[in-house]
């Protein structure tokens, strides 16, 4: 079974840089999606960025050149790079394996999520 873990999160002044990392243990298999996901309660999840085994990068609107998904040279540490933060960013964020990159950008999930990591932006 795969197991998910974030970390990074944490409260930050808006218009700073944030960093999220995700370990991946476990049996994986290239043919999946990773991705990054976000909750803030009582509100729908949303998706954020996914990235497929050969590269391949997705991003959510609001997202775009702000945010960039990334995985380590071992394919088991999977990074939300994360740029000029603003207070809408703030929410629980996931680390979500999935069978297709679109369930999880358009906020459906995956096979796999990790219990979250917290992101606080602060004005």
């Amino acid at each position: 079974q795969v197991r998910l873990l974030e970390s990074g999160g944490g409260s930050v002044q808006a218009g700073s840089a944030l960093r999220l990392s995700c370990e991946i243990y476990g049996p994986t298999d290239n043919n999946f999606c990773m991705g990054w996901d976000r909750q803030v309660p009582g509100k729908r999840r949303e998706g954020v960025a996914t990235i497929k085994s050969d590269g391949t990068t997705t991003y959510v609107d609001s997202m775009k050149g702000r945010f960039t998904i990334s995985k380590g040279n071992t394919q088991r540490t999977l990074y939300l790079q994360m740029t000029d933060v603003e207070p809408e960013d703030t929410a629980m964020y996931f680390c979500v394996e999935a069978y297709l990159c679109d369930t999880i950008i358009t906020g459906r999930g995956g096979r796999y999520r990790g219990p979250g990591t917290q992101v606080t932006v602060f004005s």
